[in-house]
């Protein structure tokens, strides 16, 4: 079985090898729901662009995920139909020009009605309904957008948001104010149709939350017309502020789509260069997959590149080669150097990355370390440029760490838990940006194998603790931005024992033995994106070549010499990478936003059969 790692390493490297680009990055997709094709449709056609080349593509694809009853599906498990999907998907087909008779859109029609209607939609599809004059502002949000001006001292307030929702609300709550509803008169009126939603008792929380806005706007003095105008231009500039040398905001899709509506709504003109140059910006997002033309909601250009960098050092390509070299090269020309969000309340310098090659002002702490791990060798080999670069991006990764001990992805120490009674489906996992047992062992892996950070210090010893205290009852760990809880297991365990937590520690006995007993009959892993959504590990009806991945990453962590569990579990994954991986094991909101990753099943094996090896010669 050796020989035939070694062999499938050397085949897999020269393969990714040929795939590199000129500039050393290497480009893979980062397909997420069908909600940024649907949106992106909408977009061009209400800019009056429906003879834009990439409407009839986006289309194709749309129904080329359709399932036979009419629905579109967030992944293959989820039983019957996602009832936003199946909205976004239906309103973009709808102004795209398919007629309201089409079986299609019968059938899609028949299964929004019978699940509630419009009405029960996920909060960011109702944004875009509202934005189409399909349902009331003051229904789908009622935050006044004068919440933006609360003041840091109160319990709550905008600049307490993770700099993810931020980006989101200030566009929202600046259409919400305005009250802008644009869309064709017809879909109006077949939406407000769809919409059986009554009057609705609002949630104890929410309004617990409201009455904390109220009484913060009180002390300032109460609503206003003055007020109300600064809360405007605030979140104006807000966005005009973020915007990317591409045109986009942020280099999101979502964020650019709901930024553009709004400054269309405080009188920008459809032609204008600025709103021009974002929709192209966004164009250049769309990638052709074997399913079609898919509108990326980020490009995943430093992320796959970092990573398939890494990987291949591990499978043994030095820095010295031309492929690492070029990817360094890439990776080292988009460390971030400005301050962004982040820099208002932590003391740390910039020298962060971002997700995308565009992302200028975003770092986050995933990105960064993964990073960190492709430049590890060319810094210790004493190049001074790189050693520079290297540590630049370590004192930054530090210095993003919680005060719990925990690492977040983007901004230290926006836990404000107020925020999680904010009137948006999703607001515990959207609003705020808190410590995770994914995040916090891949901070922990990075910096105890590749930085010499061991369990003395003082902020490792402070990121094992919050570690141990967020495992599960069943030995698990809860991944927030991976599925699920073999991602999380995976990163907390390998995170310890890279840090020396040893491999007889109680936590670590404990994760031992969920990963084995969740292990299938064929000897892979395999986990659904259900378990994001109920919370408990839910098994998929196959294994994955990602998901195997991790758990044997994890499994050969602990273990001395190979075991059953491992050497069966590493002939699964040997013949599953004979088959392409199409299962989503990203995610991004629970229950909203999945993402396949299609370099996972490149780096991951890489990763693991080297571990493999390397451990057991």
């Amino acid at each position: 079985m050796k020989k035939r790692m070694r062999s499938k390493l050397d085949r897999m490297a020269e393969q990714l090898e040929q795939r590199q680009n000129p500039d050393g990055s290497w480009t893979f997709c980062f397909e997420n729901s069908p909600m940024t094709d649907a949106f992106m449709i909408i977009l061009l056609c209400s800019l009056g662009r429906r003879e834009d080349q990439w409407v009839d593509k986006l289309v194709e694809r749309l129904f080329c995920l359709q399932t036979r009853e009419g629905t579109w599906k967030l992944f293959k498990d989820e039983e019957e139909g996602n009832l936003s999907s199946t909205i976004e998907a239906y309103v973009a087909l709808r102004m795209s020009g398919i007629k309201e008779n089409d079986e299609r859109i019968t059938r899609a029609k028949r299964f929004i009605q019978d699940n509630g209607g419009v009405g029960k939609a996920h909060s960011l599809t109702r944004f875009m309904l509202a934005i189409l004059g399909g349902m009331k502002w003051k229904k789908v949000l009622p935050v006044p957008i004068e919440f933006v001006l609360i003041p840091p001292s109160s319990p709550v307030g905008f600049w307490d948001f993770s700099s993810y929702a931020r980006a989101h609300m200030a566009p929202i709550l600046l259409l919400k104010s305005r009250g802008y509803a644009h869309g064709p008169q017809g879909i109006a009126g077949e939406l407000k149709a769809m919409n059986r939603e009554g009057e609705e008792r609002i949630p104890d929380g929410e309004r617990h939350f409201l009455n904390k806005i109220s009484g913060a706007l009180g002390s300032m003095g109460g609503l206003s017309s003055s007020l109300k105008e600064r809360a405007e231009q605030f979140t104006r500039d807000y966005m005009l502020e973020r915007i990317e040398p591409d045109g986009t905001y942020m280099k999101y899709f979502s964020s650019s789509f709901f930024m553009i509506y709004a400054l269309l709504s405080v009188g920008y003109r459809q032609d204008d260069p600025l709103i021009q140059k974002c929709v192209e910006g966004l164009k250049a997002m769309i990638l052709k997959t074997e399913r079609g033309y898919h509108q990326q909601n980020s490009p995943s250009s430093i992320w796959d590149t970092a990573l398939l960098s890494y990987a291949l050092q591990s499978a043994g390509r030095s820095a010295a080669d031309k492929s690492i070299e070029r990817s360094i090269r890439f990776l080292q020309k988009h460390q971030q150097f400005r301050y962004g969000d982040w820099g208002m309340e932590s003391p740390v310098a910039p020298g962060g990355w971002g997700f995308t090659a565009g992302n200028t002002m975003h770092p986050d702490v995933d990105d960064t370390s993964a990073a960190l791990r492709a430049l590890t060798s060319a810094a210790a080999a004493g190049r001074p440029d790189m050693r520079d670069s290297w540590q630049r991006g370590v004192d930054f990764m530090v210095g993003m760490q919680n005060s719990d001990g925990g690492w977040p992805a983007f901004e230290p120490n926006k836990t404000n838990e107020l925020l999680t009674l904010f009137p948006i489906n999703g607001a515990e996992a959207a609003a705020i940006d808190p410590s995770t047992p994914d995040l916090t062992g891949r901070a922990l892996e990075f910096l105890g194998n590749y930085a010499g950070l061991k369990r003395n210090r003082r902020g490792i010893k402070k990121g094992i603790s919050w570690l141990k205290k967020a495992q599960e009852i069943d030995g698990s760990w809860y991944g927030r931005w991976g599925v699920c809880y073999i991602y999380g297991t995976w990163a907390a365990v390998t995170g310890m024992r890279a840090v020396g937590v040893p491999g007889d520690d109680r936590h670590l006995a404990l994760a031992k033995q969920w990963l084995e007993k969740i292990q299938r009959r064929d000897g892979g892993w395999g986990e659904s994106c259900l378990s994001d959504q109920v919370k408990h590990y839910i098994p998929l009806y196959k294994a994955t070549i990602s998901q195997t991945a991790w758990a044997l990453d994890a499994l050969i962590s602990l273990e001395e010499g190979p075991t059953p569990a491992i050497d069966t579990g590493m002939q699964t994954l040997l013949e599953l990478l004979e088959e392409k991986d199409d299962y989503p094991t990203g995610a991004g909101l629970p229950g909203n936003l999945y993402i396949h990753y299609h370099s996972y099943q490149w780096i991951w094996p890489l990763v693991t059969i080297s571990r493999y090896l390397t451990k057991y010669g």
